[in-house]
């Protein structure tokens, strides 16, 4: 199945995202250790939560584009299935 290009570029933004809620967590506890570990703990888990957030905006872009998509795919459909119906009553 081909995928477009903006499912490729969501697709490559949420494995870019994972690594910066990784690579972010593990930047934000080194740098805020020297205040002592359990600020630097509450800061890391305050950054985790934010870039995680962000993730589930990624996710949901992704299921937003799926729906119409699906749903566009269900109009053509039934507009076919309209038209097929029309033509045989009026034969009628």
């Amino acid at each position: 199945m081909k995928r477009s290009t903006f499912d490729a570029l969501l697709s490559f933004l949420g494995g870019v995202s994972w690594a910066f809620v990784i690579v972010g967590a593990w930047v934000t506890f080194q740098s805020l250790v020297f205040l002592g570990i359990v600020p630097a703990l509450m800061f890391t888990f305050l950054f985790i939560f934010l870039a995680i957030f962000l993730l589930l905006v990624l996710e949901t872009m992704s299921m937003a584009r799926e729906r119409n998509d699906m749903m566009a795919k269900q109009n053509q459909l039934l507009e076919e299935i309209r038209e097929s119906v029309k033509d045989s009553s009026t034969d009628a």
